[in-house]
C-alpha cells in the first residue's frame, strides 16, 4: 500500500470523519507537520546527499547547500587525493586561523551562519569539495494530486498516524482516540527507526542475522 497526495487526503478525511472547509484548508499543515516529526525522528538514507563544489582561493567562507540541515563530512581532493575536513565550532575555527589573511590547506570547517561555513586555514587554491549532508526533502504537499514520496511509498504507517495525529489535535478530539493514534504512531516509528538505523545501514554478511532465543 502507498499513498499519492490526493489519496493520503481523502484517508485523513475519511478517518476523522470531518470534510469541514477550515479543516480540509489545513491538510497541507497536518501531512507536513507529520514529515516533520519523521524528518526529525528516524535517521534514514533518504534524508542523506552529496554535492560537489569549489572553494575560492583566500575566501574563508564556503555556501551551504539551500536545503541543508546537518553535515556528514566534508571533503576537498588535491592532486588525486581526497581529505576530509574536522568539524568544529566556529570559535575553534577562528581561534585555530585568526588572521583570515593566513592561507594553507584547509583542516577544520564549522558553520558560520544558515548560509555559509567557514574554513580554517583559509584555502590557498580552489579545491574540488564533496559534502555529504543530512538535508530536507520535498513535501508529499509539493508533489501533485498523483505524486508520491518515499515516505508516502515507502513509510505509510508512520505518515498517515502522524497526520491523524496533527488533524485530531487541530479538532480538539476525544482523549482516548488521540491517544490510540499516537501509539500506532509510535509504534510505526519505532519500526521505521529499526529500518532506518539498522536494516538500511547493515548487512547479514557482515553483521550476521538477527538471532532470537527459542519460545
Amino acid at each position: 500500500m502507498s499513498f499519492t497526495y490526493s489519496s493520503l487526503k481523502t484517508a485523513i478525511q475519511d478517518y476523522t470523519e470531518n470534510t469541514e472547509t477550515t479543516f480540509v484548508s489545513h491538510m497541507d499543515d497536518f501531512i507536513k507537520l507529520s514529515e516533520e516529526r519523521i524528518l526529525k525522528n528516524v535517521q534514514l538514507q533518504l534524508f542523506r546527499k552529496n554535492v560537489t563544489g569549489t572553494m575560492s582561493s583566500s575566501n574563508q567562507y564556503l555556501a551551504a547547500p539551500s536545503d541543508f540541515l546537518a553535515p556528514f563530512s566534508l571533503s576537498i581532493t588535491s592532486s588525486s587525493v581526497k581529505s576530509f575536513l574536522q568539524y568544529k565550532d566556529v570559535n575553534f575555527v577562528q581561534s585555530f586561523n585568526p588572521n583570515s589573511a593566513t592561507t594553507g590547506t584547509p583542516r577544520y570547517y564549522a558553520l558560520f551562519d544558515i548560509t555559509n561555513f567557514i574554513i580554517g586555514p583559509t584555502p590557498d587554491s580552489g579545491y574540488t569539495t564533496e559534502m555529504h549532508y543530512f538535508y530536507r526533502p520535498a513535501s508529499l504537499t509539493a508533489a501533485g494530486d498523483s505524486g508520491t514520496t518515499w515516505l508516502s511509498e515507502n513509510a505509510t504507517l508512520a505518515l498517515l498516524y502522524g497526520c491523524l495525529t496533527e488533524a485530531y489535535t487541530y479538532m480538539k478530539g476525544e482523549q482516548d482516540l488521540m491517544a490510540e493514534y499516537e501509539k500506532r504512531f509510535g509504534e510505526s516509528m519505532v519500526a521505521l527507526k529499526m529500518f532506518g538505523e539498522a536494516k538500511e545501514v547493515t548487512e547479514d554478511y557482515r553483521a550476521g542475522m538477527v538471532i532470537r532465543p527459542k519460545q
